[in-house]
Order: structure tokens, then sequence, then C-alpha cells
């Protein structure tokens, strides 16, 4: 296990459970899981948080189950998936002209494009989520993925804003906040998911991510690596339970575990004479539930999920030419039988159910393989998209720093070096000037002897000559 990468926590608000795992990328980027944690879920409907009470007592006990599986755990900050009705999504285009032409595109540069597009003109009562970069304009040079490094005056992108309603998200804030939690980040629920059920050839080929929740169907569509629409249908499993629950004279309780253990998407492959009996109440006779009336139930409300889904695709112009890597089905509602032939039989395009088990490292319990976690599994990987980015972000400023400082460094030795040789030289020039004044006072001692000696020599002259006469 990498003991440096942090331990990132993502929360699932979902409608019919509240799930909480913690995990950490080892050192092959994958991840282990070190705690998960479940309750079920009575405070939230269609996505929505409804009850903020009941939310957070549900939270908590997601959280202590998954303190029970890891009691070395410490949670305090949480990456939080979002969906609803309310979520909407919207098309832009920014654009931002750069003053310094002559320097090459930079983070700084994408950063101010992508903080722009957050005073996009949007209804009072919404709020922007988040801003997804499309594709990137530099100059005359369209499609663009990576513009970081490139030279140009004008750069652009087309942008994918992701708008929720404000008291919805304020009441998801309040939730997480009042059960002793801080939120990171606020994640769209498809887009969590498609990041867990997806790997590079899927982002390239073109799929559609569609994950059946409790209370919301989500949909995300990406085409050549490029996120092109989001939608949040306002049907899921528990339309399904309501729905043979009233249709069967059954309780909720029976219409879900029928649902889960007996269930068809596809009415043609249950058995005729195939019942489920079920027991009657206080002293009523029990009943007996015809399997293929539960699966007629159930096939007519998926086949009006997927001609939502039809309706969107159509709505881009996506058509099943275009996706060449199919719908992929996630969350707790791909499990029901057959659905993948109900899917291709509406849509026209093929399907496969994602697990979210390709990120995960070995050792984790079969449980989280399931569906139903791809949400939960998907906002750790986004916890540690940020991660990585951040960190990325680090080491190129201190590249930047460091090698500033080198240069000053380089600078100040060469400084240092210009004086210390002149310091030589200046120490040379004072040893062969005291050479010249030793060499002179030589010259001068000789000069002054040979001058005193012929003195003395014509003075001895001067006198024998004055002593003859």
């Amino acid at each position: 296990m990498n003991q440096e990468a942090p331990i990132i926590v993502g929360l699932d608000i979902g409608t019919t459970k509240i799930a909480a795992i913690a995990g950490r990328k080892n050192e092959y980027g994958k991840l282990e899981i070190l705690g998960f944690g479940k309750a079920p879920s009575f405070g939230v409907q269609h996505g929505m948080v409804l009850n903020i009470d009941q939310t957070i007592k549900a939270i908590r006990q997601a959280l202590e189950n998954c303190y029970a599986s890891n009691p070395n755990l410490e949670i305090n900050e949480v990456y939080v998936g979002i969906a609803g009705h309310h979520i909407k999504s919207l098309q832009t285009r920014g654009d931002i002209v750069r003053s310094d032409t002559d320097a090459e595109i930079s983070q700084k540069d994408i950063d101010q494009l992508i903080n722009d597009q957050y005073k996009t003109v949007i209804p009072a009562s919404d709020q922007i989520i988040d801003v997804i970069p499309q594709q990137y304009i530099v100059d005359s040079l369209q499609n663009i993925t990576y513009p970081i490094g490139m030279s140009g005056v004008k750069v652009g992108a087309n942008f994918h804003i992701i708008t929720g309603d404000k008291n919805a998200i304020r009441n998801i804030n309040r939730s997480v906040e009042k059960s002793g939690l801080r939120i990171k980040d606020l994640v769209l629920q498809p887009l969590a998911s498609a990041a867990a059920v997806m790997c590079d050839m899927d982002f390239e080929a073109g799929v559609a991510i569609v994950d059946i929740g409790g209370g919301t169907t989500d949909l995300a569509v990406f085409y050549e690596g490029v996120l092109k629409h989001t939608a949040v249908i306002p049907y899921g499993g528990e339309n399904i339970t309501n729905d043979i629950k009233n249709g069967l004279g059954v309780l909720k309780t029976q219409a879900e575990q029928m649902k889960v253990q007996f269930g068809y998407a596809l009415a043609d492959e249950a058995k005729n004479n195939a019942y489920i009996t079920i027991p009657g109440l206080r002293g009523q006779s029990p009943k007996e539930i015809s399997v293929k009336n539960l699966a007629h139930i159930i096939q007519a409300r998926m086949s009006e999920i997927l001609d939502f889904v039809v309706y969107h695709l159509k709505q881009i112009g996506m058509d099943n030419k275009m996706l060449n890597g199919g719908i992929i089905l996630t969350g707790g509602g791909s499990q029901l039988k057959h659905l993948i032939q109900l899917t291709e039989y509406t849509t026209g395009v093929s399907a496969r159910i994602g697990y979210p088990n390709e990120h995960l490292a070995s050792g984790h319990t079969d449980e989280l393989t399931k569906p139903m976690y791809a949400t939960c599994v998907g906002l750790i990987l986004k916890g540690y998209n940020d991660y990585e980015n951040d960190k990325r972000a680090l080491e190129e400023n201190y590249v930047k720093i460091n090698t500033s400082y080198l240069a000053k460094e380089k600078a100040a030795r060469h400084e240092e070096e210009e004086e210390w040789n002149n310091e030589e030289e200046d120490v040379r020039e004072t040893a062969d000037a005291r050479q010249d004044r030793k060499a002179r006072e030589r010259n001068a001692s000789l000069k002054g002897f040979l001058d005193r000696m012929k003195t003395k020599i014509i003075d001895m002259f001067t006198e024998e000559e004055d002593a003859r006469l």
C-alpha cells in the first residue's frame, strides 16, 4: 500500500441507501478499500433531501458501519454525489485574449477561462455545480484537447455547465455538515459512475452511461473523449417498486423482494406457469402472484425510462451509429434480469452492465463489485483526480521556483567568483608592487653605498695630495 497517498472517502446519498466508502490508491494505481458502510435512506426522494434529520441519522449510521469495518479510520472530508430532477445542463462558449502573447499558454490561463464561466447568467434559483471544458480553440486551431504549452493570442473553449437548485444543494450541505463532515466537492452522480465503470477506449468510442438508481436514472453521454450531454430522468427503481405495490396490492417490502428475486425486465422471458406465494395479512389467505404479471409491470416502467434515454440521445444527434461503445447500464436497477435485451430492443444500441471492479485492487468484498456502488467508487476516483492535478500543479510551481532559485544561485556564484578573481588580481598587483618597491629600495641602497664609497675614495686621494704639498 502506498502510505503517502491520501485516504479519500466517497459518500453516496441515494433514495434507497446511503453508502460511505474509504479508499487509497496503491503503487499500481488501483483502489484499496479501507472502509465500507451503508445504511437505509429514509429522508431522500428522487435524489433530493426532503428530511434533513432522517438524512443525518442515515449518514451517521453509514459512517458508524464504516468505522466498524476499520476502527483506525478518521473521516473528516468527503466527496458527495448529487442527482435529482432539479439538475440541468447547458452549453456555453468562452474566450480570453492573452496579454503576454510571447509566453506559452499556462494552467493559469485555463483556470481563468474556466472561472469566467461561473459568471454565466442562469436562473436566480439555480447554482452552478460544475464547469466541464469540452474542446479548446487557440486562435484558428479547433478541437484541441490540451492547449497548455502552445502559443496563441486568443484562447477559447466549449463548456458543459451543470446547474442545480440552490435549496436542494443547501439541504445536502446541511445534512453532511451536521453529520460532522466537510464536503470536499459535489460531483454529479452520472459522472462519478462513468469514472468507475469506463475505460479510455469507452471514452474514445462513444458511450452512454445509464445509472439506474433508486429515485432517478442518470444519463451521461461521451464521444471522442468529450462529455456531450448529461441528464437526470426522474424515475428509478423506487418507481418500479411502487408500481408493483399498487398493481399487485402488496406491501412495499414485499414488492421490493419480488422485484429483486423474481423480477424480469422482459416479460417474454418470464414463465407463464410460474407463481409467487406471499403470506396474507392478519389471518388472510396467502396470495399468489404471477411472475408474468410481475414482469409486465417492470417492463412497462423500464421501457418508459429507456424511452427517455432515446429522447435525449436524439436530442443531441447521437444516433446508434455514433455510440460505438454502446450503452453501459449501472446502478442498483441495472441488476434486473434481461435488462440488456430490453435496452437493446428499445434503443437499437448494444448494451452491457458496468461494474466498478476495474479500478479496484484485489482483497475487497464481493459486494463492492455490484453496480449499485459505482457512484461511490467513482467519487473516490474523482477525489484522486483532483489530488493528482493539484500535486502536478504544485510540482510544476516547485520546478519553476527551484529553477529560478538555481538561476539566482548561479548568478550569485558567478558574481562571487568575479569578486574573488578581482581580489586575486588585487593581491597579485599588491605583491608585484611590493616586489618593485623592494627592488627599488635595494637599488637605492646599492646606489647609496656606491656613492658613499666613491666619496670616500675621492676624499682619500685628496688628503694624500694635501699631505705632499
